[in-house]
């Protein structure tokens, strides 16, 4: 496998696992809470290596870097069945900060 994915190869990726190894996809509402389970995973080693609560024994093998792609991985799959482009949601979603933002955070006193 390539070292970089584009957002769309990562789209057509997902996708053609999904029809070949996973035979289908959880509908949408099956994969909407399987997305809040990863996030959950991923909050709670972040809540562990960077916040206040300290590792269980059965944290401590867990891998950061892992949970963000299963929830990057679940993401592609609710993106594919809806038909959302992510490249073309993220170009826009660019697009909406640059303008909403544009002076947003510099006059935000909290983070000068």
């Amino acid at each position: 496998m390539k070292k970089e994915i584009s957002i769309a190869e990562a789209q057509e990726l997902v996708d053609d696992w999904i029809k070949t190894v996973g035979v289908r996809y959880f509908n949408e509402l099956t994969n909407t809470a399987i997305l809040m389970e990863e996030v959950g995973e991923l909050a709670r080693i972040m809540a562990r290596k960077y916040g206040e609560q300290s590792f269980k024994d059965s944290d401590k093998d867990k891998d950061m870097a892992d949970e963000m792609a299963d929830v990057l991985w679940v993401l592609i799959c609710l993106a594919n069945q809806t038909g959302v482009d992510l490249t073309e949601a993220l170009q826009k979603n660019f697009e909406k900060k640059n303008i909403r933002d544009k002076n947003r955070h510099r006059e935000n006193k909290k983070l000068i």
